[in-house]
């Protein structure tokens, strides 16, 4: 099934279903708390741009099966040990992530443990070193393997694998992108905060995640011309994040914007494609609209 980029029509069938939502006809599921990580790194050829690391899940997966997804997932209950910003934690407080997520320092703290325990969940790269100025220089032994598994299981807390490690959080090496709700006529839904953070030095993906079926680096506008043209499908979220990294020189160039940016969580609607009437796509953010309408032109 060809999944409907904005601003493509779409599905009567899709279009009535969020028409009842809308009417209170039905009743939404409650999304739940997770993070995801548009991990880059420095483009290898001649595409302008980072690149960025995605992971095609698995055609079994209960939620975006077979989509091309950034690491992440939901929170663990776990990921809320307050004890992590006083002995593990090295960047901007949980305070200062909070304000800038817009939640409570309780959800900040676990949004930030999720966002770097599911990068190293689902692709072995750790955003974590031995102190606030060092990042762990490798993490394929297989002694990592085996907390990294752990940790996928829930056999291991990220605070536990920490403390064993003598390791602390680098929140410093995370920004803030973008922040978004899945829509309402969805079954499951998640309320996710997207991160980007550059590959650092020394250290390497690997193909780990059991929820993926392949992985790949791609430059950012080239994955946004793969889904374009139907042959790397993504949800609406993740073209358009692609797209709006794209548009960044470099890794440094994207986290320097993410520096700038607040999260301003988006539940997508549906929306009149245009004034013919009886065409409907997924609505997008404001800021969104001239990145797109711009693609659109080019492409046409």
């Amino acid at each position: 099934m060809r999944i409907p980029l904005p601003p493509v029509p779409l599905d009567p069938e899709v279009v009535a279903r969020a028409q009842e939502y809308a009417a209170g006809e039905r009743t939404p599921a409650e999304p739940r708390d997770a993070a995801t990580v548009v991990l880059m790194r420095e483009g290898r050829g001649d595409v302008p741009g980072p690149e960025v690391y995605l992971l095609r899940r698995q055609t079994s997966m209960a939620f975006a099966a077979g989509m091309a997804v950034f690491p992440g997932g939901g929170v663990d209950p776990r990921d809320f040990d307050a004890d992590l910003s006083r002995d593990a934690w090295a960047g901007p407080s949980p305070a200062d992530w909070a304000a800038r997520l817009g939640v409570d320092e309780h959800l900040a703290l676990a949004l930030v443990c999720a966002a770097v325990r599911e990068t190293f969940e689902e692709s072995g790269v750790l955003l974590a070193g031995p102190s606030a100025d060092e990042v762990v220089a490798d993490t394929t032994g297989d002694d990592w393997e085996a907390d990294r598994v752990a940790l996928e299981s829930r056999e291991l807390a990220f605070t536990a694998f920490l403390a064993r490690r003598g390791l602390v959080v680098r929140t410093d090496l995370l920004g803030l992108w973008d922040a978004w709700t899945t829509p309402v006529f969805e079954p499951r839904r998640f309320r996710t905060w997207f991160f980007v953070a550059a590959l650092p030095e020394g250290q390497r993906t690997r193909d780990v995640s059991s929820e993926s079926s392949s992985v790949v680096w791609l430059p950012a506008a080239t994955a946004v011309a793969q889904a374009e043209a139907d042959e790397l499908a993504m949800m609406p979220p993740t073209y358009l994040t692609c797209l709006d990294v794209a548009a960044q020189d470099d890794p440094a160039a994207a986290l320097a914007e993410a520096a700038t940016r607040e999260a301003a969580m988006f539940t997508p609607t549906i929306e009149r494609l245009d004034d013919a009437g009886d065409r409907w796509t997924m609505s997008m953010p404001d800021r969104m609209r001239p990145l797109v309408a711009a693609r659109r032109g080019s492409s046409s």
